[in-house]
């Protein structure tokens, strides 16, 4: 069943069966047309991650007409990821790399989604966050493999909330997720939504002079 969300006065229909949606601030009517659709989603075990997707997608609902999609990695479906216009993918960090059922995830998009050769998620931009308990315990070599599985895709990869994406450290002098590190994932969440935003109305555009050239 698809959840339905009003906003601005317009019924939008957004896929995200079994998780939770979110739309944008800014109480000004719009139609699906005008609207960015993002896939936050993510796997946790300790609650960490889980804590560091929720900020993303504050950060996301900054951004007026932007509807967000949160869900597990596993619960994801095929639907739901061409849907989106960007994809926002957590993990913890697992032996210096990203979790088996984050892998699983990226296996699935060609296995069980049938992504390629298509290249079904071109264009869409791509970002990354994670958690782990030591400081250099391999969060930025998780970030970059998720990133670089997205660039596989041919996905536009963007940062925010540091270098390679927003990270936390759970364990030692900095048990949970801290304030500052919340920060970091919704200041992510926000630029993903505003470059998907540029790209959306870039390529509307686009498609605008080629009908124009074509009138001609």
């Amino acid at each position: 069943m698809k959840n339905i969300l009003y906003l601005g006065g317009f019924v939008l229909w957004f896929v995200c069966v079994g998780g939770n949606s979110a739309f944008g601030q800014g109480g000004h009517q719009v139609d699906a047309s005008e609207t960015v659709a993002l896939l936050v989603t993510y796997h946790s075990l300790t609650g960490h991650t889980e804590k560091m997707a929720k900020s993303v997608v504050e950060g996301a609902k900054l951004v007026p007409g932007t509807v967000v999609c949160l869900k597990r990695v596993e619960e994801v479906t095929a639907k739901e990821l061409f849907a989106s216009d960007a994809v926002i993918v957590g993990s913890p960090v697992y032996w210096s790399n990203m979790a088996g059922p984050v892998k699983t995830f990226f296996d699935n998009w060609q296995f069980k989604f049938g992504v390629f050769p298509d290249f079904k998620m071109r264009n869409k931009v791509g970002a990354a966050f994670t958690t782990g308990g030591q400081i250099s315990g391999g969060k930025e070599i998780t970030m970059l493999t998720i990133l670089a599985a997205m660039l596989g895709n041919q996905m536009i990869v963007v940062s925010g909330g540091g270098a390679f994406g927003a990270s936390a450290t759970t364990e030692g002098t900095s048990p949970g997720i801290n304030d500052q590190e919340r920060a970091g994932a919704r200041a992510l969440g926000k630029r993903v939504a505003e470059v998907a935003w540029l790209i959306k109305r870039g390529k509307t555009i686009q498609m605008g002079r080629v009908a124009a050239n074509g009138a001609r």
